[in-house]
């Protein structure tokens, strides 16, 4: 059983659609006592980081999900939000991934949208039967920047080059969209199910 994190803004609907069609049972987390008995925890976000931290300390899940020590897949924002700061209203977020979360510089067309090239730097689990360079759906105007290089899995280049998918053990981001790209997307959620086994 996957658990996919519903705070009131989030993209869960598009994820719990992706995940059916694979075939994978989950159910919708909305408060701290729902995360027992799940295997993994996706964690989708759309819109600002203010407001979704308010609505995740408000309902007590910006704690629960600190706790969790599961295999966690943030996407775009929900990834943005597990640093312990973002330049958007500068506000503090979870904490979980060390790093802060920065807008793009004031060139070109913001925000980043459409699809773009993932160059995977290292192997891994997650991106499994996922070709180097395949292209994915991304939609944002902030980007990660971890503390550490060995948490970059995978970069993408728009204007600077960017941390497109971050990995610390259990704890993985997406700053792209699988659910809303195509076979690539519902292969890295597959892999992630499969890490929940």
């Amino acid at each position: 059983m996957i658990g996919v994190i519903d705070y009131g803004a989030g993209n869960q609907r598009n994820v719990v659609l992706a995940l059916r069609r694979l075939g994978v049972q989950n159910r919708i987390i909305e408060k701290p006592d729902e995360f027992r008995g799940v295997k993994g925890v996706i964690f989708p976000g759309v819109g600002a980081a203010r407001s979704a931290m308010e609505r995740l300390e408000a309902t007590g899940l910006s704690e629960a999900l600190r706790m969790y020590r599961g295999p966690f897949l943030g996407i775009c924002l929900g990834m943005q939000l597990l640093v312990e700061f973002s330049e958007e209203q500068d506000i503090p977020c979870l904490g979980i991934l060390h790093g802060r979360t920065s807008r793009f510089p004031p060139r070109d067309k913001i925000p980043h949208m459409g699809w773009n090239a993932v160059s995977i730097r290292h192997p891994s689990a997650l991106f499994r039967g996922v070709e180097d360079g395949s292209y994915c759906y991304f939609v944002h105007s902030y980007f990660v920047q971890p503390a550490e290089q060995s948490a970059v899995l995978a970069v993408t280049n728009y204007i600077v080059e960017f941390a497109s998918a971050v990995e610390v053990g259990n704890l993985m981001g997406v700053q792209f969209h699988p659910e809303k790209s195509g076979d690539v997307g519902l292969t890295i959620l597959r892999n992630f199910y499969e890490l929940c086994l």
